[in-house]
């Protein structure tokens, strides 16, 4: 446990992933209300929307309006998620956004192709276009992510080799921009990922790229979210995305059993007995966790909204 973090940064994706997944009608409204109460949590960084077409994601479409009825608070970064130079288009006009350039691969072509109808070159192509793009814009491009990392419902496992190559794909887009990644991030897509995985993909990456800060988003589909990121904590992964009571799932990955994404207090419990800090405030997240169940109007899978925090033994 030597390698554990001091302090973690969690991004909350709770309003974008979390909500992209609900069939229901969320009114604009009351995605505005939990993005708000979302900030007064302590949670640093909070993605609100996507900025995709309306018939792939048709919870996103009222992404400006969204975006529009934020109240800003200091301390605070709200950003955004787009596909392409049009999505970061409506994301710049906003002019309410923390704006990241990001460069996205997937490690599963079947995959990407009904995430996005993309093959592995067309992405590539479009991802050297977002370089281009993110520089003419004056945006730094600080952050890879890699897609589907550990594991796909339709191809099976994912070499770790694979990983590692498209890792050194988004690493030369960078550089041919003059820019350098800082942060890369694996995305457990389908829920695949065991410790096992998490250890075998970021031991191999952190061999190549020693100063690369590392990134996971986890998925709870088969209950290995938690687990999962106690495997990256050992590592000394200080980086984690994870959605308010454990809301959101892909919509294109397959699979209907998806729990959705790792739980954020029930990160911030964990890391709490570890004696890692995350500037989150437990039982605001808890309440934030009940008021996103209300909105959407169903149980959701975290489990320290349910159990309690034992704060007061603590």
């Amino acid at each position: 446990m030597s390698d554990l973090p001091k302090r973690i940064h969690i991004t909350e994706e709770g309003p974008r992933e979390g909500f992209q997944f609900e069939k229901a009608p969320i009114a604009t409204d009351r995605k505005i209300e939990l993005i708000n109460a979302l900030a007064e949590t302590g949670v640093s960084q909070i993605q609100a929307v996507s900025f995709v077409h309306p018939k792939a994601v048709p919870q996103m479409a009222d992404a400006e309006s969204v975006v529009d009825g934020i109240i800003p608070r200091d301390g605070v970064e709200f950003i955004g998620l787009w596909l392409n130079q049009r999505g970061l288009e409506r994301a710049i006009a906003t002019g309410k956004l923390h704006l990241e350039g990001s460069i996205a691969l997937t490690a599963s072509e079947t995959f990407l192709l009904r995430n996005q109808k993309r093959t592995f070159a067309d992405n590539l192509a479009q991802q050297r276009e977002m370089a281009a793009a993110y520089k003419a814009a004056g945006i730094p491009i600080e952050r890879g992510s890699v897609m589907a990392a550990f594991g796909c419902n339709f191809e099976g496992p994912v070499p770790v080799e694979r990983v590692v190559a498209q890792v050194a794909e988004i690493v030369a887009i960078a550089q041919e921009q003059g820019e350098r990644i800082r942060l890369m991030n694996f995305s457990d897509t389908m829920g695949w990922a065991t410790p096992r995985g998490i250890r075998a993909v970021l031991e191999a990456v952190r061999t190549r790229w020693p100063d690369l800060e590392l990134s996971l988003h986890l998925h709870d589909t088969r209950g290995m979210g938690i687990a999962n990121a106690v495997a990256g904590l050992e590592l000394g992964v200080a980086h984690f995305d994870a959605c308010v009571g454990g809301l959101g799932g892909c919509p294109f990955a397959g699979n209907r059993a998806a729990a959705g994404n790792v739980c954020t207090e029930d990160l911030v419990f964990l890391c709490r007995d570890l004696g890692i800090e995350t500037g989150i405030d437990i039982e605001r997240m808890i309440e934030a966790a009940k008021l996103a169940e209300d909105i959407v109007g169903h149980p959701l899978p975290g489990a320290v909204k349910s159990g309690g925090s034992l704060s007061q033994w603590v």
